[in-house]
């Protein structure tokens, strides 16, 4: 795939100008001012014009943007409120997000006659059921409990004209892939305008864009302007004795397809591989005094992308071809600064987009300011997640997981499985046993998303809790 600019968009026909909010609809002029909109933020005035006219759009633009008005505002031209029934469905990968959208959602529609709901895991399916039933006009839902409804009948997709995918690469990291394709089998065969919203463009976003949108045209409108291929630098200032940890927190909330995570010396290296392998993820280092059989062995794994995190040196690292890496993590800076540019361009190769992301204390920080002034690189700095925000991502991911796994039964399992009722009630209501639980959720979790693939020659022992289709997505190391 050719390098796509924000100024040109050479994979755009027919450029289109931007709007200005004077130049919207009086409808929708009205619905902006109803949302509390003055003026047209950059993304929307420049993608209402293709939205607008019905063209399939894959579109490139963080969170934060103003995403959600650019896909809301068309929908007033586009949707009928005479007609009941689903004519706009939009995925999200949370129920944050979900409820997010659906409070801009009924800012913009107003007095328009079209009803919103979103449907979401982890509650009960009451009220989403309820306004479903009654026809809701535009859905906003997380992949899984919108097919969970599609299959209870609740509603369908006979009436559909419009179908978003907001933020498809978080979509993707949480796990929802193979709910996105049942979902697909519930829509028209007729054609359905699809745009697709995604802060990056990895390849499984692309390859996951290509399944549903038929003839999508890019444009890409970051902060920064970055286009498809570029690589995003972002930077985590964390305490010098908590960097292992907040690694850890960081690689749960990204949920890497694949990373090299760099060191610059082999004891470093030692280490960190052997506390991800400890928390239980699939790690393995590379440095120069390793065994030519024990780098052989890493490097077949690497070869084959069957490993998901290489920990190594600059020095054992060179000449190493990753294919599909989606992320460089640097434990700490380079100690020269064009290590720096041999290490991130490690990721975002062949059409892709990667991030680079750096981990550093505060006296690191001033060597990694210098080397982005020294190459003109934009770097972001962002909050290191907190171990709550880990717990609360985990424990929806977890959900989803579940959920998955739950759809998938037939009617003898879920009969077997009412044998547990009793005790599973009992252990929801004893404090003293919830470690059980807990025990059994965060095993659960680890085979699902975390677990090394078997090697050939290996015997892999039977897992107590085989991964579910949920934990499956392009790019994860389990199916390629």
């Amino acid at each position: 795939m050719e390098n796509i600019e924000t100024s040109s968009d050479p994979q755009v026909e027919n450029p289109l100008p931007d709007l200005t909010m004077e130049q919207l609809p009086q409808e929708l002029r009205d619905a902006a001012t109803r949302a509390g909109w003055a003026a047209l933020v950059p993304v929307q005035a420049r993608t209402l014009p293709y939205l607008m006219a019905g063209r399939n759009m894959m579109i490139q633009a963080r969170t934060g943007s103003g995403k959600t008005g650019a896909f809301l505002l068309p929908m007033l031209a586009r949707l009928d409120p005479s007609r009941a029934g689903c004519q706009a469905l939009i995925l999200v990968p949370t129920r944050e997000l979900a409820r997010q959208v659906w409070q801009e959602a009924e800012k913009v529609m107003g007095e328009t006659g079209l009803r919103t709901v979103a449907v979401y895991g982890g509650v009960g399916y009451g009220s989403q059921s309820e306004a479903l039933k009654k026809g809701a006009q535009v859905v906003i839902g997380t992949p899984g409990r919108v097919l969970d409804h599609l299959l209870k009948r609740t509603f369908n997709l006979e009436n559909l004209r419009m179908l978003i995918f907001d933020e498809a690469d978080r979509m993707l990291s949480m796990g929802f892939y193979p709910d996105m394709q049942e979902v697909k089998r519930y829509l028209p065969l007729r054609t359905i305008h699809t745009s697709m919203f995604s802060a990056t463009f990895p390849p499984a976003v692309m390859r996951t864009a290509r399944e549903f949108i038929s003839h999508g045209e890019f444009i890409s409108l970051s902060s920064d302007h970055v286009h498809v291929t570029d690589t995003e630098h972002v930077y985590y200032i964390v305490e010098g004795m908590d960097k292992d940890r907040s690694l850890v927190r960081l690689i749960e909330v990204e949920n890497p397809a694949s990373a090299i995570i760099f060191c610059n010396t082999k004891v470093k290296v030692n280490y960190v591989t052997v506390v991800l392998q400890r928390f239980g993820y699939d790690a393995d280092q590379l440095t120069a005094d390793l065994s030519q059989s024990e780098r052989e062995r890493v490097l077949e794994r690497v070869r084959k992308g069957t490993l998901r995190f290489l920990v190594a040196t600059d020095v054992a690292a060179r000449g190493l071809d990753i294919p599909n890496l989606s992320h460089v993590i640097q434990y700490e800076p380079p100690e020269e600064m064009e290590a720096y540019i041999h290490r991130a361009g490690r990721t975002g190769r062949a059409g892709a987009s990667g991030i680079a992301i750096s981990l550093v204390n505060k006296g690191e920080r001033f060597a990694l300011e210098k080397i982005a002034r020294e190459y003109t690189i934009p770097m972001q700095e962002r909050p290191t997640p907190t171990d709550e925000d880990v717990a609360a991502l985990v424990s929806e991911r977890l959900t989803i997981l579940l959920e998955g796994r739950l759809r998938a039964r037939d009617r003898l399992a879920a009969e077997r499985s009412r044998r547990f009722e009793p005790l599973a009630r009992s252990l929801s209501e004893n404090e003293e046993v919830s470690a059980l639980v807990t025990m059994l959720l965060d095993d659960y979790y680890q085979q699902s998303l975390h677990a090394p693939t078997p090697q050939p020659g290996e015997t892999a022992a039977k897992e107590a809790f085989p991964p579910t289709q949920s934990s499956r997505r392009p790019g994860n190391r389990r199916h390629r």
